[in-house]
């Protein structure tokens, strides 16, 4: 049998366990990388672009997880809160952040706008529910992000009035999900 007879048939009986381990595995990332090389996705979330820079699933990062991402004009983020603290540098475009800081009533509420732009900064309090969205109409939004507590849960609202005990739980998130195996009544 040749050596590409050997290949075939290792690929054709073990696809799934060499995706997983080289997507998943953070034996094979390397210290220094190019970015224009890390894997990225949209999730199924047209508009978005995500890559994981240093990530807890990948790197084992036990403290901090930092994301770079990309929203076309349009696009936007759920409304959500999660029990982290979040950092956005936005590296360039322009946008809108949607905060409601009345996390203890029983719904996010009315919440308040701020302006986003090229070498602005902000922080989303642990809880607080909150939405960026690229409002630019023919310009991306990118920004820089770092998450407290990894791998981040997230509570989905569908609007800014539903109540929090109905805002449904999103764990693992998107990116993490081919990578974390975690037990499903975990909550």
């Amino acid at each position: 049998m040749s050596r590409n007879s050997y290949v075939f048939f290792f690929l054709l009986f073990f696809p799934i366990s060499l995706v997983e381990s080289s997507l998943c595995s953070s034996k094979d990332v390397s210290l220094v990388r190019n970015l224009n090389d890390a894997p990225q996705s949209n999730f199924g979330r047209e508009g978005l672009s995500h890559i994981t820079v240093a990530g807890s699933v990948l790197h084992d990062m036990k403290e901090v997880e930092v994301w770079l991402q990309t929203f076309a004009p349009g696009t936007r983020t759920p409304i959500h809160r999660h029990s982290c603290e979040e950092v956005f540098v936005v590296l360039k475009g322009s946008g809108t952040l949607f905060l409601a800081s009345s996390s203890h009533m029983k719904y996010p509420g009315t919440p308040e706008k701020f302006s986003i732009f090229s070498n602005s900064t902000f922080h989303i309090p642990i809880n607080n529910a909150h939405q960026v969205w690229n409002t630019h109409d023919n310009e991306d939004l990118q920004v820089l992000v770092v998450i407290s507590r990894p791998p981040v849960k997230v509570f989905i609202y569908e609007d800014w009035f539903m109540p929090h005990t109905a805002a449904k739980l999103k764990f693992p998130y998107y990116w993490d999900e081919e990578c974390l195996h975690q037990p499903k009544d975990e909550l």
